[in-house]
């Protein structure tokens, strides 16, 4: 047993608190701008309860193991995947597009990456990681990968086509459909990042949204990254990598010797069991009728914000296609400043001359009407209204 020292601890623990203050708190409702939230309360006590487990030397924590094959079953039936598939749990979004392109360059051989000029902003990391090559596609007045600009840059030396389902500025989803066509035809490695919406898109489907299909339904989809702590409700860091062929993890595995398990694909070695068995934890308990139940509230909250927004004279880049909504601003970084000074914090996103707000779980109406006020007078002070 490990005996503590009272007065050392209250010591440590008193100067935690103390800088933990500093910090913004997701509980609180004043983060309007991020994709991350407040874990479920059955995720916290999962995850402290795996804390010492690791997934990387799979024989010590067989039980553990079995939680993440029963989780990843999960998500692949959340995507539609074939009985072909495969999935490995990964650290969130940045983890998962990487570790695809990893598969897409070792199969193919080559070096050149397609996408929306609205991609994540982990590619520019693949590209320095992995020395591969960014092509950027123009999008459409919707926000979306323009398709016929695409179909000019195709070329023997293209590796990967990455489509976005739920893109990290404004919830768009790319043509994915079409281009899951496009990639079966020319024999092309398709990657969707759906690190967003893909805990999103298929309930908004099933409440009669009119959206694009984006899984393993269409057939030209090769992997899917989808994150849990975004709206999985989970805790952070958990997201996962679903691959069409469970063999193309063995394009990127290597012999492990020192560990019980003979070969580890993948990036990290050590792997906590404790986000995993906490994702597992909430997908239980919510179901997928909770998680439907969910995704309909923040809908809700998302209609109601984008009506105090126009109410206000202020206008929107677009009209949301999820919980994510882009307010047009002329000095959004100033705007942004002067907001976090006042005790809120949304993002930024300059391309588009816009502020960012994402309308997560713990987001309430009660809370937008607090922020609009605050948003008026901030607007007001800038010279935006």
């Amino acid at each position: 047993m490990v005996s503590f020292d009272t007065q050392k601890k209250q010591k440590i623990f008193s100067e935690l608190a103390r800088l933990q203050q500093r910090d913004f708190c997701f509980s609180r409702g004043h983060i309007l701008g991020s994709m991350c939230t407040v874990p479920h309360p059955i995720a916290r006590e999962a995850y402290i309860q795996f804390l010492e487990t690791n997934l990387g030397d799979p024989e010590l924590c067989p039980g553990t193991k079995e939680i993440e094959s029963q989780y990843i079953s999960f998500i692949s039936g959340l995507l539609h995947a074939p009985k072909s598939s495969a999935g490995q749990i990964v650290s969130g979004g940045t983890e998962g597009n990487i570790t695809a392109m990893w598969i897409a360059k070792q199969l193919s051989g080559k070096k050149e990456i397609l996408l929306p000029k609205s991609a994540h902003f982990s590619f520019q990391k693949i590209a320095s990681l992995m020395d591969m090559k960014l092509v950027e596609i123009p999008i459409t007045k919707k926000y979306i990968m323009d398709v016929v600009e695409l179909k000019k840059k195709i070329h023997k030396t293209t590796a990967a086509i990455v489509g976005l389902a739920g893109s990290t500025e404004l919830g768009t989803i790319d043509p994915i459909p079409e281009l899951s066509e496009i990639c079966t035809d020319e024999h092309i490695f398709f990657h969707v990042d759906a690190a967003f919406g893909g805990f999103v898109i298929p309930f908004l489907k099933e409440l009669q949204y009119e959206l694009p299909d984006f899984d393993f339904r269409c057939k030209g989809v090769c992997s899917i990254s989808i994150d849990s702590h975004k709206m999985g409700y989970a805790a952070i860091p958990l997201g996962t990598l679903v691959v069409r062929k469970k063999q193309w993890l063995e394009c990127i595995s290597v012999d492990s010797p020192y560990i019980s398990s003979e070969k580890q694909a993948g990036i990290l070695g050590t792997r906590s069991g404790a986000p995993v068995a906490a994702a597992y934890a909430v997908a239980r308990y919510l179901g997928h009728e909770g998680y439907k139940h969910m995704v309909q509230s923040c809908m809700e909250v998302t209609q109601y914000t984008e009506r105090r927004i126009r109410e206000l004279g202020l206008s929107l880049v677009m009209k949301p296609t999820m919980n994510v909504i882009g307010v047009k601003l002329k000095k959004p970084g100033c705007v942004v400043d002067r907001l976090s000074k006042k005790g809120w914090r949304v993002n930024k996103v300059e391309r588009l001359s816009c502020i960012r707000l994402v309308l997560m779980p713990q987001i309430t109406k009660q809370i937008i009407d607090e922020f609009i006020p605050v948003l008026q007078k901030t607007c007001e002070e800038v010279g935006e209204l």
